[in-house]
């Protein structure tokens, strides 16, 4: 379970930053997330839409323990972020769209690490490590090093790093991005597997069809706010445009 109740993320920005945001940043903050509420509930992918800049990427990293919140509370399993991130951590498996994986490591080294850092038993990592690997198709390259595999291998093996101590939370923060239709596919197939097993499981995209295909419950964030958040019937329910792209544009165009 994720919960986020009234949640904002305020930046104090430099005078640097304001003259690289340019004309539109007039004052001294950024409000990147304005009073978000939402729950992701296991056994459910949740979808986190929006287009760039939305604070898509901010809401994941502050449940990921990686930001505070400037007001409002987070939790994660059950555990507030602020006063229990370690609990939180424990709970909880974040990919993000850098890999910043260690190019000397192979695949089979750096995943060791990961297990190691996280205390699994060697037997119980093998038999997770094996079912991650038939599931993301990884075999053939598990003894190449980081700095030889392609952009989709490196994908894999971050998922596969975020995915070894089996925690009941999942975030995934544009997981599919710039991939192959081949390497989409398989973690789209891993995301349904999180479900099958009963995981929260939040995940940001661009892709519509994937929020078509994969979604149980979704939230679409516009500058910084919330303008949907329900099931996707629901969603579909109200659609007042053929295309489900075409109602995503025209509800973040009227936000504009």
């Amino acid at each position: 379970m994720i919960k986020l109740d009234n949640v904002s993320k305020v930046f104090k920005l430099s005078r640097r930053q304001r003259k690289e945001m340019g004309s539109n940043v007039n004052n001294r903050i950024l409000k990147a997330v304005d009073n978000v509420s939402f729950e992701c509930k296991p056994g459910r992918v949740f979808s986190l839409v929006g287009p760039n800049g939305a604070g898509k990427t901010t809401i994941l990293r502050m449940i990921a323990t990686m930001l505070k919140p400037t007001s409002g509370e987070i939790s994660v399993n059950g555990y507030n972020t602020i006063t229990l991130p370690k609990k939180v951590r424990e709970s909880l498996g974040f990919m993000s769209d850098n890999t910043a994986l260690y190019d000397r490591l192979t695949v089979d080294e750096i995943i060791k690490y990961y297990a190691d850092l996280n205390d699994i038993a060697y037997h119980d990592f093998k038999a997770r490590k094996n079912e991650l690997y038939d599931l993301l198709d990884m075999h053939e390259f598990a003894s190449r090093r980081i700095a030889k595999l392609s952009s989709g291998m490196k994908q894999k093996v971050s998922i596969v790093r975020t995915m070894i101590h089996n925690p009941p939370v999942v975030v995934f923060d544009e997981p599919t991005s710039g991939l192959d239709v081949m390497t989409s596919r398989a973690i789209i197939r891993l995301i349904r597997n999180c479900r099958d097993e009963g995981k929260t499981v939040i995940f940001s995209t661009h892709r519509m069809g994937e929020v078509q295909s994969l979604s149980d419950d979704l939230a679409i964030i516009h500058k910084s706010k919330l303008y949907f958040n329900g099931t996707l019937k629901e969603f579909e329910a109200q659609m007042e445009s053929d295309y489900f792209e075409d109602e995503f544009i025209k509800l973040t165009g009227e936000a504009s």
